[in-house]
């Protein structure tokens, strides 16, 4: 393998070691670092790391307490690996700064298979660079222990390998996580679909690596969720990546236009992804649907999917073409205010737009106009 070069930058060896890092002046006041306090047997590492791998003094330090290196031979490979595998400077930097401890592998025998792997399951250079990048962990698994029966046991839970990279892409750390196999037999117990487990695994696969997922799980079971149904899953990102800081935050905001806990519960139970939108997002709804509307936010505890649509191109623009009509009394009394924002946009043309032929125009240039400034909000 040729020797790296493009990365190596002011790293000069035997000065450096025989100095036992006394650089001069100016380089170690610009890094306001004692480079003096460096331990001999850390010296070339903590060297090579600043030089060659954009580590500054202070984490090449610490990174050297795991590594153990006294030439260049072996990190120079890695490196030249990541680069002749199309890796960036910038991409191989992050790698290095997130998982140094590839540097002492072999690129032939340890790195090397897992991007044949890879490749073998349809992944293209580009998804390798994406994978590795955000996970670099990846490569210091146990090829044939941990990463091929992992995968498999995720493949078994979704039609194509392609759904498989797709997932990786996502987060290829959880592959190499040993809590993934575990976790995936304790929804099993509990009820839950491979479907809602294959969808777990590719949409929110750090949902498996989770060390307590059985309290969240009995504690959706509190709530009343059937473990069997999709909601099931969805709840389950709901409460694992919402903390409870933020979740209470949310419960306030709700509460502050008229709902109480038990209506959360129950618009959370229909719909649990609306759980997963921004506190600044439920409180607009409500502030456009009570504020402005003058509709009761109860109705959103029947529709709770509503939150999570757009505000400036669904709601604003279809509530102002609802409006019209009921000031025309083109409304049955008493109607909902809730159903005509689910439909496609089509079907809501179709129904509220052009089935009032005679407002059909007026209706169209409200509706037209609200998208149009909806648009530019979002510009």
């Amino acid at each position: 393998m040729k020797k790296f070069s493009t990365l190596r930058i002011l790293h000069h060896h035997h000065s450096l070691l025989n100095l036992n890092l006394n650089l001069n002046p100016p380089f170690s006041v610009c890094f306001n670092f004692n480079f003096a306090t460096v331990p001999q047997s850390h010296s070339f590492v903590v060297s090579y790391l600043v030089s060659t791998c954009g580590f500054s003094p202070e984490s090449a330090l610490s990174a050297s307490r795991y590594l153990r290196f006294k030439s260049s031979q072996k990190p120079d490979s890695v490196l030249a690996f990541l680069s002749e595998h199309g890796f960036s400077v910038s991409q191989i930097h992050a790698v290095v700064k997130r998982e140094s401890r590839i540097l002492q592998c072999n690129p032939d025998k340890v790195l090397l298979p897992k991007f044949q792997f890879l490749r073998s399951k349809g992944a293209s250079s580009a998804d390798i660079i994406h994978m590795i990048t955000a996970g670099p962990r990846f490569l210091l698994a146990n090829l044939n222990s941990h990463i091929v029966p992992a995968y498999h046991l995720v493949r078994s839970f979704v039609d194509s390998d392609k759904q498989v990279i797709t997932c990786l892409r996502r987060n290829i750390s959880f592959i190499a996580d040993s809590r993934v196999s575990p976790n995936v037999q304790l929804l099993l117990d509990n009820g839950v679909k491979r479907s809602s487990i294959g969808m777990m695994l590719s949409m929110w696969p750090s949902i498996l690596c989770s060390h307590n997922l059985s309290h969240t799980i009995c504690e959706l079971k509190e709530m009343g969720f059937d473990t069997s149904k999709t909601t099931f899953a969805v709840a389950m990102m709901a409460k694992m990546t919402v903390n409870k800081a933020k979740w209470v935050d949310k419960v306030e905001v709700c509460k502050k236009w008229g709902w109480s806990e038990e209506h959360v519960l129950v618009a959370f139970k229909k719909h649990p992804h609306f759980m997963l939108s921004s506190r600044e997002k439920i409180d607009a709804v409500f502030s456009f649907w009570v504020e402005v509307s003058g509709y009761s936010s109860l109705e959103l505890v029947k529709y709770p999917v509503i939150i999570q649509l757009s505000l400036p191109k669904r709601i604003v623009p279809r509530s102002l073409v609802l409006r019209f009509l009921e000031k025309e009394g083109l409304r049955k009394k008493g109607a909902s205010y809730g159903t005509p924002l689910l439909p496609t946009e089509n079907a809501f043309l179709k129904k509220f737009v052009y089935g009032f032929e005679k407002h059909s125009s007026k209706l169209l240039k409200i509706y037209e106009k609200s998208m149009n400034e909806g648009n530019n909000r979002e510009e």
